[in-house]
């Protein structure tokens, strides 16, 4: 049978709980348990598919098509568990589905509640396909005490109790802030979080405490004793040097030994961190750096390409050098042609991410032609492989090549898919229809062209990769574009749908209507990007 772990925030948000539940996860596993994370989201949105990056950072897309919360790329990148629809719920998903059923007649005239209804719910897709784990972790989003919680916090509660002792373990993430003004760490925002929650039914086992400044054994003497937990339970967490130092760091402070003191495991031996430790030690001990340029469309909130990020780092990784990555607003790269060159002349390689919408899509053609016609290391993904195509047309002299996102064009080199063939037989969407849920979504195969760059990069001729988009190379120009060089190297497995494209005469130009960052991991790093931060390097030693 499962244990659960479940892993509530207090005081404010963003303190880290996705990363600290990888980093358990990771722990766990490396001490041979077998895990899966989940995460319950309290927005009302059935998923993060209709928000804006800059509202809720990156949407990630699981193989089984469905639209997540971003810390499901953090289990992932972690653990290498593939993530799927039964790991992320929202208060969203839950009222519609109980809505749909109550429509329906299914709840025989009772007056739906939240309790019992929405908390069954909750406890229901917490225990949802758990078959053979030994660890279920759940994280909580947002901070005890919002209203939209509370629901979740209830099902804790309940949860708790059908499980029975020694079934589940409560961690509690909150922040000790250092006053500067005073030279003191103050104690009181975790003792009130952990009041708070205690109020709601659920006391805590362990709690992690953040913090700026080292946390001294008089201060975890005194959080243990007014927050009712041992001392050795009360785990401190600074802030580190990357994101991939966590696990071993949270292992240095005793998380996962507490962890298991409290369903009542022993130890044991150490977990081996022998991958975390090489990651570090490659981080930390570059053999040289590279510049790559990141053209795109909402630069300002790094946490909309947070798996872009990850990928190129682990890039660097497998390269063994340092990765400086420069967020470039594609807006800024409307204009004079001698501006665009000087921001882009220090990049050693130049990206152009997916995204939506027409803002900013000049500046991405204007930068994959920089690159086209400089033979800078280019790699465009999604929405940043057809503004490749779309420039490769304009260059071959259909000036007005365009896609019909952007709206009416007599040359639509990019259109709206309106049918294709998934695992579940034929998906169809009408122009107007719903926006949520109604892309290609999920994992689709590709066929690779046996003598392609791409398909030696990845050693193989036939690959899996996820996808999230609404709209297609227009296959109906892909003799046109090919006689101006650009070469589609990747196709659908019934040969309608484009995936790749490349320059085989270039010294490294790759596009992919799909998300290859999706799938990078810290230990397995992509090899898209592995061979891209290569290229990267390559050109960095001709400048």
């Amino acid at each position: 049978m499962a244990r659960y772990i479940f892993i509530t925030g207090g005081v404010v948000s963003s303190l880290g709980k996705g990363l600290m539940a990888a980093s358990l996860a990771a722990l766990l596993q490396a001490r041979g348990y077998s895990v899966r994370i989940r995460k319950f989201d309290p927005y009302l949105n059935v998923d993060p598919g209709t928000m804006s990056p800059y509202q809720h950072g990156e949407v990630y897309v699981t193989d089984d098509g469905a639209e997540t919360d971003l810390d499901l790329g953090h289990y992932e990148r972690f653990t290498g568990v593939a993530s799927r629809q039964s790991d992320n719920v929202t208060s969203g998903r839950i009222y519609q589905q109980i809505i749909t059923r109550e429509r329906k007649g299914d709840y025989l005239g009772a007056t739906v509640q939240v309790i019992p209804h929405v908390t069954d719910a909750i406890k229901a897709f917490a225990q949802d396909d758990v078959d053979g784990l030994d660890f279920v972790l759940c994280e909580i989003g947002g901070t005890v005490g919002d209203i939209e919680s509370l629901p979740f916090i209830e099902a804790i509660r309940q949860l708790r109790n059908d499980l029975g002792r020694g079934q589940s373990v409560s961690i509690h993430l909150t922040l000790v802030p250092y006053i500067a003004a005073a030279g003191e760490l103050k104690t009181k925002p975790t003792q009130h979080s952990v009041r708070e929650l205690a109020a709601l039914g659920v006391s805590p086992d362990v709690l992690v405490c953040r913090s700026e400044q080292p946390l001294p054994d008089g201060e975890r003497a005194k959080i243990a004793l007014f927050c009712n937990v041992p001392k050795e339970a009360v785990i401190p967490a600074l802030d580190a040097k990357s994101i991939y130092a966590v696990p071993e760091q949270y292992h240095a402070e005793g998380l996962d030994r507490e962890v298991l003191k409290a369903f009542g495991i022993e130890p044991g031996e150490a977990p081996r961190l022998d991958r975390w430790s090489d990651i570090m030690d490659r981080l930390e001990n570059p053999e040289g750096e590279v510049t790559i340029g990141v053209v795109g469309k909402y630069v300002g909130l790094p946490d909309a390409y947070k798996s872009l990020h990850e990928a190129l780092i682990h890039g660097g990784i497998a390269n063994r050098v340092k990765v400086n990555i420069r967020w470039l607003d594609a807006e800024l790269f409307e204009g004079d042609e001698d501006e665009i060159a000087a921001r882009l002349e220090p990049m050693h390689a130049i990206l152009v991410p997916g995204g939506f919408g027409e803002r900013g899509s000049e500046g991405k053609i204007a930068s994959v032609r920089f690159a086209r016609e400089r033979n800078v290391p280019f790699f465009g993904i999604c929405l940043g492989m057809q503004m490749a195509c779309i420039e490769a047309a304009r260059e071959g002299g259909l000036t007005s090549a365009s896609t019909t996102e952007f709206g009416e064009t007599d040359v639509p080199i990019v259109g709206l898919i309106t049918e294709w063939m998934s695992k579940d037989g034929l998906q169809q969407r009408e122009e107007g229809g719903d926006l949520g849920g109604t892309m290609r979504l999920g994992a689709y195969p590709a066929k690779l062209t046996g003598n392609s760059v791409v398909s030696s990069i990845y050693q193989a001729t036939d690959i899996s990769e996820r996808h999230r988009h609404r709209y297609e190379v227009n296959t109906g120009y892909k003799d046109v574009l090919e006689k101006g060089g650009l070469v589609f190297s990747g196709m659908s497995p019934d040969g309608t749908l484009p995936e790749i494209v490349e320059r085989p005469d270039h010294p490294w130009f790759v596009g992919v209507q799909f998300h290859p960052e999706l799938k990078s991991k810290p230990f397995d790093p992509h090899p898209l990007f592995a061979s891209f931060i290569e290229a990267a390097v390559k050109q960095s030693r001709l400048v």
